[in-house]
């Protein structure tokens, strides 16, 4: 099916009114983040005093600019972090103090989608399908073409950088010049999400999912297809209730690879040949994460579920943040750690889900998972919020 996107829209625009109380008009509905947050019909809970056994240690601040209705990832190495923002703005920051290194105007008529980084190639992309690549000191190396836009942030390997458009094809470019690899594509239904869903990847494979509730793993070579595994079945009278698009990036280790669909299903699978180890009937926006013992999920009502990671059945649940648009979660130590619309950061206990910490950012929604760092001897997060605060924090 050739991309359409008015479709998109229209999409974009039923799910809104389906999840608000009324529908005045699309406005800031035009971000997905909104669906089931404060937007919604349903009321946020507030926030309840906790018996914090966690501390969340605040070690430096930083300023990108403004997301938009986008949704911005920072990207790290060894000792730099790197941020984009709406406005076109690509910078990097000292990881041990937040010092900005340098700042440039990506694009001047502004991004949406990024960082991806690996090695020196620092990879950004705009909603005209326009693909940047970077060097570690901001010095532009090439630029690509894709078919549409880009909301996803680009994934860069040691083999290629990987780029997701939004009419459902994945495109592989060469790291040091931007020649194009391979292209995989495929067809869509009638009403897809309008989602910022990324990419996976190992050293033989590239994983990812699309509406339909499918998840497929790519060959890193040339991209034709491995295995193609079903997250979800659409189900419902209408197209509206049979949206089941796997909307977040799939997460994956060396035996299995999980994903989560809206108004679907959790599923792992092995990751050699793509067989169905489980699955449990969830629905997720922002996407899940796992460790050696679960696999933490925040659904569409801003509940935190664990599930046994092996079985997939269900551990506990924690439902005191409804409707705050939990962020996708990060596991990390002895917390699962995820943000929420008003950038307030939780802590939640990965054995019962207690509420162990909390802190504030700049009050502005946290839409993009936590990112991990551990190259310092101490477990440390950064978030970056809509608003562009970047915000590094240590258990």
């Amino acid at each position: 099916m050739p991309f359409c996107r008015g479709c998109r829209l229209v999409a974009l625009a039923c799910v809104a009114a389906l999840a608000a109380s009324g529908c005045s008009g699309l406005g800031d509905k035009l971000n997905p983040f909104n669906w089931f947050g404060s937007s919604s019909g349903n009321k946020p809970a507030e926030l309840r005093e906790i018996k914090a056994s966690l501390a969340l240690n605040a070690s430096w601040r930083a300023n990108i600019a403004a997301s938009g209705q986008f949704a911005f990832v920072p990207a790290v190495t060894t000792e730099t972090l790197y941020a984009a923002g709406a406005n076109g703005t690509l910078a990097a920051f000292d990881m041990a103090n937040g010092t900005q290194k340098w700042r440039i105007q990506a694009d001047k008529e502004g991004l949406s989608a990024g960082v991806g980084v690996f090695d020196d190639t620092i990879v950004v992309a705009t909603i005209k399908g326009d693909v940047l690549a970077f060097d570690a000191k901001g010095v532009a190396k090439w630029k690509a073409q894709v078919s549409s836009e880009v909301l996803a942030p680009p994934l860069v390997t040691p083999a290629a950088v990987l780029v997701r458009s939004n009419d459902n094809r994945i495109f592989a470019f060469a790291p040091a010049d931007g020649k194009r690899l391979w292209v995989y594509e495929r067809t869509a239904p009638a009403l897809v999400l309008r989602s910022f869903g990324g990419l996976s990847a190992s050293s033989e494979a590239v994983y990812a999912g699309f509406p339909g509730g499918k998840l497929v793993s790519l060959d890193s070579i040339n991209g034709t297809l491995r295995w193609e595994g079903t997250v979800a079945l659409p189900k419902g009278a209408t197209e509206l209730e049979r949206i089941a698009d796997v909307t977040s990036s799939p997460v994956i280790s060396s035996r299995d690879v999980c994903a989560v669909a809206y108004q679907g299903r959790a599923a792992c699978f092995d990751i050699n040949n793509g067989q169905q180890l489980w699955t449990r009937d969830i629905s997720s926006f922002m996407g899940l994460t796992y460790d050696a013992r679960y696999v933490f999920v925040s659904d569409e009502r801003s509940a935190l579920v664990a599930l046994a990671r092996g079985t997939g059945s269900s551990l506990w649940k924690q439902d005191a943040l409804a409707y705050r648009t939990l962020s996708a979660p990060l596991s990390l130590s002895r917390a699962v750690i995820a943000g929420d619309y008003q950038g307030v950061v939780h802590a939640f206990s990965r054995e019962d889900g207690t509420l162990i910490g909390r802190t504030q950012t700049d009050g502005s929604a946290i839409t993009a998972p936590p990112v991990p760092f551990a190259g310092t001897g101490r477990d440390m997060f950064f978030v970056q919020t809509r608003s562009g605060g970047l915000f590094a924090f240590s258990l």
